[in-house]
């Protein structure tokens, strides 16, 4: 888990945002659509991949502690949506090379489930927002 507690947001060009993570800093952009230039991905997007990217964290550390290759090995991510537009599910498909073991098969999926940002989602963390 990560123990970054502050991310400074700033607004650089017309629809463009970005968030210092440490030493890091996360572009956004909106669409065209959207009316933005779609230099970046666009923050909501950003979320979604970080459910699949912190799942891939839990499966790279998996085959790390067993040795096992992590070629191949790919996460498809895919969102559905309801009538609304509101996300309603993450569906993630863990694709493994026939090389993997079949020992490890069903292991690797609970791992993939118990990822972080999942579970932070899950728990329901309470939202303030506040002008200074």
């Amino acid at each position: 888990m990560s123990a970054t507690t502050e991310i400074i947001v700033t607004l650089p060009h017309q629809r463009r945002v970005d968030a210092q993570v440490g030493k890091h800093v996360v572009h956004t952009d909106q669409p065209l659509d959207n009316g933005g230039e779609d230099t970046a991905p666009s923050p909501f997007d950003l979320f979604l991949a970080s459910i699949g990217a912190c799942a891939g964290i839990f499966v790279q550390g998996f085959c790390a502690k067993r040795g096992l290759s992590t070629e191949g090995i790919r996460l498809v991510e895919r969102a559905s949506y309801g009538a609304t537009g509101v996300l309603e599910g993450v569906d993630i498909e863990l694709q493994l090379p026939s090389t993997f073991p079949e020992k490890y098969k069903e292991a690797v999926v609970r791992v993939a489930q118990e990822c972080s940002v999942k579970r932070a989602i899950a728990a329901q963390p309470h939202f303030t927002v506040h002008a200074t």
